[in-house]
């Protein structure tokens, strides 16, 4: 059975569009952020797509040297646009990063669940965690640095090319260790759910740290 993301893409995005009708305030904001990462990670996996195909490259390569790439820098753009152009409170917006960095792992994960099966449980679990606490790490070391470097506007550019190169290398080092078999495969899945641990541990000293700067 061949599957279609844009179908997918409508079922899913159809009630959080009508939510986005309704709600007011934040919780709208925020929904439409959630919407904007799976709209992202639509477009994330044409452009891939395209790019792997022009340079005909293998899906390993691609995986590693294409894909985040593409997918890290399109999750930024909309968070860039949003503080360019609303000026939000920088701590929203990190917020909202966060959020979109979920709609897009929580949208890629429907989608390799419908073309790769749901019958082996146990894999889908560890796949789910792994990769949907990946896109959220990237989200949250986007979001972090954005607080520290957005108020002073001599880091803002240098800085923000920076933190989109760390998640690229994070995305890249994930994919890379998970496309492979054995002990590597289980480094790669429990990377993110180690980092995101420690950045729970961590938090109220980072948010004491983010007040200071």
């Amino acid at each position: 059975m061949t599957y279609y993301i844009e179908n997918i893409y409508i079922c899913l995005a159809a009630p959080l569009l009508i939510s986005v009708l309704y709600l007011r305030g934040k919780k709208q904001s925020s929904m439409i952020f959630l919407l904007t990462g799976m709209t992202v990670c639509l477009l994330s996996s044409y452009i891939s797509t395209f790019a792997a195909a022009v340079l005909e490259t293998e899906l390993v390569t691609a995986s590693v040297e294409i894909t985040p790439i593409v997918e890290e820098s399109m999750k930024l753009f909309p968070v860039l646009f949003y503080l360019m152009v609303f000026e939000p409170k920088k701590e929203q917006a990190a917020e909202e990063a966060v959020i979109s960095a979920i709609g897009f792992a929580t949208f890629e994960n429907v989608c390799y669940l419908l073309t790769n099966g749901a019958a082996d449980t146990l894999h889908l679990i560890i796949r789910g965690l792994g990769t949907g606490t990946m896109h959220l790490v990237c989200g949250m070391i986007v979001a972090g640095g954005l607080l520290m470097v957005w108020d002073r506007m001599y880091l803002r550019i240098a800085g923000t090319i920076g933190l989109l190169c760390v998640s690229m290398t994070y995305h890249a080092i994930y994919n890379l260790l998970v496309t492979q078999t054995g002990a590597a495969a289980v480094i790669g899945y429990l990377i993110p759910i180690v980092t995101a641990g420690t950045i729970v541990v961590l938090n109220p000293h980072i948010h004491r740290y983010w007040k200071r700067a």
